[in-house]
Parts: structure tokens; sequence; C-alpha cells
């Protein structure tokens, strides 16, 4: 038995995060008994839906509920074999014992970096993937307004539109972001939001209205969408930051949603499981070929979690945020 350190919600926030409201921890960790494997973790995630579950599911004193990339170090289990990679959902901890259920072999492209399989090839790029194109059934050539697109989903949602032919803008809070955006991704106008009014520069740069906002941040984004929203319009709803840690911008023009006949649909990324083939085919494709850039942030050290998690929230990570604990 080994010790292997552990990331503790140990009270509840109030309003955005701040590293009080988390505690590294020593756990005893057990061999692998009968039927079950011993994973080291590589890499894990850290992304916004984890702060609504900081008020909810997420229980005190247990290792914070997240994703990540593992190693099986030891095995009893025939699934797995010794030294092959998995996904795993079990939280931020730096070993743990597992009897199979939640585990999932990947399998690597060796032209690629292990890092994509947490972003644009893992449940970041799904989920922008099936909300755009099933969630959203975005057609070739349509208008697109994506919210946070320079942030790990919005910017895999932006270039993808802009595959399918679509006229993208993008919203984001930095000038740098905003030039990575025009320059390097190619959308056809960006928007700074925290620099421009909103509504106005959504609606100069949309005059051919919207027909699918991949909606990200919910109150003024969302109040300046709506109407801006062409008949039969969809906006598939992957997340809204702005009310995460409470508070937020009211939305005034849900009206809009009655005579334009406008679908809002909510999603989350396990609604997709059966797109997953097409998604690892073409996302593996269009990595490849270079036409889906990428950005990501990766603190080094596995205590660091809690710090990146807090980081989403002003904006500190340049597309995916993740944490490298091993190689």
């Amino acid at each position: 038995m080994t010790l292997a350190r552990q990331i503790h919600l140990v009270r509840r926030p109030n309003g955005v995060p701040t590293l009080d409201d988390f505690a590294l921890v020593e756990a005893p960790v057990a061999d692998a008994g009968e039927g079950q494997v011993q994973v080291e973790a590589l890499m894990m995630s850290v992304d916004p839906y984890m702060r609504p579950r900081l008020d909810a599911d997420q229980p005190l004193g247990a290792p914070l509920l997240g994703g990540g990339i593992g190693r099986v170090v030891q095995s009893n289990n025939d699934r797995f074999a010794v030294g092959e990679l998995v996904r795993h959902g079990a939280g931020f901890q730096e070993r743990f014992v597992s009897d199979g259920k939640g585990l999932s072999v990947l399998k690597r492209d060796p032209e690629l970096p292990l890092s994509v399989y947490m972003h644009a090839l893992g449940a970041t790029g799904i989920t922008a993937y099936g909300g755009l194109l099933e969630t959203g059934a975005l057609k070739d050539g349509e208008q697109v307004f994506i919210s946070t697109a320079a942030g790990a989903v919005g910017s895999v949602a932006a270039q993808i539109a802009k595959i399918k032919g679509c006229y993208v803008v993008g919203s984001t809070g930095a000038d740098d972001k905003a030039a990575w955006l025009r320059d390097e991704v190619g959308l056809d106008a960006v928007i700074n939001y925290k620099t421009q009014d909103l509504a106005q520069a959504l609606k100069d740069a949309t005059p051919k209205g919207i027909d699918v906002y991949f909606e990200n941040v919910g109150g003024a984004h969302l109040d300046a969408a709506l109407p801006r929203m062409n008949v039969r319009g969809r906006i598939p709803v992957c997340g809204m930051i702005s009310t995460y840690n409470g508070g937020g911008d009211g939305v005034k023009n849900l009206f809009s949603l009655i005579y334009g006949r406008i679908r809002m649909e909510g999603f989350v990324a396990s609604d997709f499981g059966h797109l997953n083939a097409a998604f690892l085919s073409d996302m593996t494709g269009w990595l490849k070929d270079g036409r889906v850039k990428y950005q990501e942030t990766i603190l080094q050290g596995f205590e660091r979690a809690p710090e990146g998690l807090i980081g989403l929230f002003s904006g500190a990570n340049n597309g995916k945020m993740l944490i490298h604990i091993a190689d």
C-alpha cells in the first residue's frame, strides 16, 4: 500500500472559489485486487462545468470530481494491460484503484500529442461536435455566433463551423485571444465584449442574422443574441458561465423565441456516444491537416488543480486548462 495525494473540497464556495475552499491531502492507495487495476494519473482537466458541482453533487472531504488520462500500473483485470493509457472520471487523485467501470483504453495516434485527447479529441471536442452538428442542427453555409470562442469548447465549435463553410462570429474578453481568433482561426468577425458594446457589435457583425448561436455564457450574451436570431434559429446551450458564481445579467429578450420560432436546447457530452466514431475520424483528420488549431494552458504539478479551476473564471487560460501530473 502506498500514499498518494488527492484534492478535496473542504467548504462550499461563496461566489468565485478560493484556494481556501480546497485541501491537498494524502490517502492510502491499496494494491489492485481481483478484477481491479491501479492507475497513475498523468493529466487532469479543469472545466467550467465543475463550478456548479461544487454547490451540489461534489462531496466535502472527497476527491474533486473530474476527468483525466492515466496509465495502468497494476492489473488483475483482463480488459486492461499494465502500461496502457486510459481515460477516467475518478477525480483528482494521483493514484487510484478501479474495477474498470468508468475506464476506457485510449488508443493514441502517435502523430498527435497526448494533451489533445484532453480537449479537441476528448470531452471538449465531442461537446462542440455534437452540440453544434446534432443539437444545433448546423447546415453548411449558415450564420453562426459562438460565445467564449477562444475557450476550449468554443474554439472547436467555431472551427467546425468554418469547416462547414459558415460565416462565424466569435466573442472573447481579451485582445490577444481576439487576435488569435482572427489571424490563426480565421473567424469572420470577433468581438471583445469587455471593450465593445456587445449588443451593437453583434448587430454590426451579423448583417444576415444568426442561424445558430452556440451558447457558453448566458446573461448579456444571450440577451444580445436573441434579437439577432433568424426564424427557425437554434441555440444549443453548452454552458452559462456568467451565472456559475452567482449573480449575472438578466435576460430581457426571451420573447424573441416566440415569433422567431427559435429552438433553445441544452445538452451534455454524454448525449453523443453514438457520434463517437465519426467524431474521432473527423477530428483526427482535422487536427493532422491543420484545419483545427488549438491553444493549451498547462499547469505543472498536481497541487495546482485548484489554481487552474479558479483561473477559468478570470480568463487566465488560453484554450484548454490542463494539469500535468506525470509523463
